[in-house]
């Protein structure tokens, strides 16, 4: 564990990081997050005022988010902050990653009507949460990545909603610029496990990727029956950057950078 902490937080010789070096979290003992609350309560308010409709059945709806759980700073009032968004936007799906044992614990006392498939449950891992009125949990599969030096690897759920296979896949992929390689083999074994997908169902693959566009040129690019969903959507220019040291108050860098780490890939 220490190790793959190591190669996350080490600093890069030219500055170029895709999480900041946080203090990592006692996880061993266990923290009180929160108290019961009114969230679902308030949350109903706001979506019946915004005149939000519920889904029928030929859609769903779907979060991919790094919830940074290596900060230490503020652990309850951003635990308390993921569940109100999960209880705002109802997601059928959610692919989570960096969760660290106490969220799981957490989550799994809260979220309630979700199931929840974490990708280990030891050190940082990622995980999907799953609708329990929409969403049929047929199997799940775990991939190792054999020479991840971050303890990362690629959770794969296989469900039905509403008469439609899918499966469901998330990871963090090794972070840095300094790991491109590394990178860039765990990006090559997901596209080969999206592959092995039967073509009866379709195939979702979201998370914190750390990607950069020259890395996935250097491949050749995606396969051409797997999109990226942010390019198939027209390249919107409000929501490409998912990194923005200019947005986001909560790094407290002094230098500028923007990148699309996180992505939704669609066979």
């Amino acid at each position: 564990m220490q190790k793959a902490l190591n190669s996350y937080f080490d600093p890069s010789p030219e500055q170029d990081v895709d999480r900041m070096s946080h203090p990592v979290p006692a996880t061993g003992a266990p923290v009180e997050l929160t108290e019961r609350s009114t969230t679902n309560t308030v949350a109903a308010a706001v979506v019946e005022a915004a005149g939000i409709c519920p889904q029928d059945d030929s859609t769903f709806s779907l979060i991919t988010w790094n919830i940074d759980g290596l900060d230490s700073n503020n652990l309850q009032e951003r635990a308390r902050g993921v569940c109100s968004y999960l209880a705002l936007y109802s997601p059928d799906v959610v692919f989570l990653q960096e969760v660290i044992p106490v969220y799981l614990s957490y989550l799994q006392k809260r979220a309630v009507s979700y199931t929840i498939i974490p990708g280990n449950t030891d050190g940082y891992f990622t995980a999907i949460m799953l609708k329990k009125s929409r969403v049929k949990v047929l199997k799940h599969e775990i991939t190792a990545f054999p020479t991840t030096s971050m303890l990362r690897n690629l959770l794969a759920v296989y469900v039905n909603i509403s008469g439609n296979d899918l499966c469901l896949m998330t990871s963090h992929l090794e972070s840095t610029k300094d790991h491109s390689e590394e990178r860039l083999k765990q990006l090559k074994l997901v596209l080969a496990k999206i592959a092995e997908v039967p073509e009866s169902s379709s195939v979702i693959f979201g998370g914190d990727t750390n990607l950069r566009d020259k890395e996935v040129a250097k491949i050749g690019g995606l396969p051409n029956n797997v999109l990226d969903i942010w390019e198939f959507l027209g390249k919107p220019e409000h929501c490409k950057y998912t990194w923005d040291t200019t947005q986001n108050s909560n790094l407290n860098v002094r230098y500028k950078c923007k990148s699309r780490f996180d992505r939704l890939f669609f066979r």
